[in-house]
């Protein structure tokens, strides 16, 4: 099993939202190195929830990959901002997995949180110029902010 983080702005697609639905598609990532990673998840890998772009910024609660890497369909779609013209049926350039919801941290793993750990300083999301919304996490990472978002 793997750990990844994948980011999501709230006001697009909130944690809530994704206990709601229970299972989504996690549609709509337009970087190579990011798809790549997403590319790589399998079916039970841990998905650290991280909210983006928004007042306090971190994580916010567990999902995991409940379906393999598949074709996005935002790609196609002539409405979605995340339409790509040079993507085609025979060679789709982007992929997404399905994610499912497991839990709400009791408190939110903050971006300050995550820089002042020791445990986490490698973190990926961490480093300079970093701005992938999908990324791996190693073991002890996950299980520092596992531990960070049980306290109260």
């Amino acid at each position: 099993m793997q750990c990844w983080l994948m980011k999501s702005e709230p006001d697009e697609f909130s944690l809530a939202d994704l206990q709601k639905r229970r299972r989504e598609p996690w549609t709509g990532v337009r970087n190579y190195q990011a798809r790549n990673f997403m590319r790589a998840a399998k079916q039970g890998d841990v998905v650290l929830f991280y909210h983006s772009n928004c007042t306090e910024p971190g994580i916010v609660g567990l999902a995991e990959v409940t379906q393999t890497a598949f074709t996005d369909p935002t790609q196609f779609d002539k409405k979605s901002d995340y339409y790509d013209a040079k993507s085609t049926a025979d060679n789709p350039r982007w992929s997404c997995v399905e994610v499912g919801y497991v839990e709400t941290f009791r408190r939110l793993v903050s971006l300050e949180d995550l820089r002042q750990s020791p445990a986490l300083k490698s973190l990926l999301i961490l480093r300079p110029g970093n701005r992938l919304s999908v990324t791996p996490v190693t073991a002890q990472e996950f299980r520092e902010i596992k531990k960070l978002g049980s306290r109260k």
